[in-house]
């Protein structure tokens, strides 16, 4: 099954029948983790940047570890494709779905995908405060951006998710921002381990809350 959005469908010199044919695109590799079966590559259509992010079966082995040490495993892209549609309903600015796909039945051999338009003129909240130790933004300034990123984190929260790798430099800033509310736009990213259900558990929670207070310690 493959689903891909009218505009980007539109842009294809041939469009994807099959899996295969996605596997087979060539682009800017941007990380290929070793051992983790997923791989993300930065390609051109028209002019405008995607990210695809490709997954292959983790295998029994993987699956069973994971389900023994009572988590639940990733096995695809259809958890971020799930993740990406249900922070848009609530309003939490993030990523934007241009394709989506699988093929098999088996969790430890299927193979699936996930393509997202690139988030131009952004920034990293990691990159962005990475020099404030020395060169410290304007109060109101860095409050904003504190309580942005504590709001979008309470509806998360709120809504029965949990983001697993809540760290500052998984949101990306709109740039340029000149301070105001009016003009702040902060996407969530990284969405592929994020986990959806009706309420989140306290552990969970501190995880994430512990996650953000690490990443932002020294700016």
């Amino acid at each position: 099954m493959i689903w891909l959005s009218n505009t980007f469908s539109d842009s294809l010199e041939r469009p994807w029948t099959k899996v295969d044919d996605v596997f087979a695109v060539e682009g800017e590799e941007y990380r290929n983790p070793e051992g983790a079966n997923r791989r993300t590559l930065r390609f051109e259509v028209d002019g405008k940047g995607y990210f695809l992010k490709l997954h292959w079966g983790v295998g029994w082995n993987e699956i069973l570890k994971n389900l023994l040490s009572l988590r639940l495993p990733v096995i695809g892209a259809a958890n971020e494709w799930r993740a990406i549609q249900r922070l848009g309903e609530l309003g939490v600015e993030t990523m934007r779905l241009a394709a989506y796909g699988h093929e098999g039945w088996n969790p430890a051999t299927r193979r699936s995908f996930v393509v997202t338009r690139e988030l131009e003129n952004s920034i990293s909240l990691e990159d962005y405060c990475a020099d404030w130790a020395g060169r410290p933004p304007a109060f109101a300034e860095k409050q904003r951006l504190i309580a942005r990123v504590a709001a979008m984190t309470r509806r998360l929260h709120q809504n029965g998710i949990n983001h697993r790798d809540l760290y500052i430099c998984h949101f990306l800033l709109r740039q340029p921002w000149d301070g105001a509310e009016e003009t702040l736009h902060l996407h969530l990213i990284d969405l592929h381990r994020v986990q959806l259900r009706r309420r989140v558990p306290r552990r969970w929670r501190v995880k994430d809350v512990g996650s953000l207070y690490f990443s932002a310690m020294e700016t």
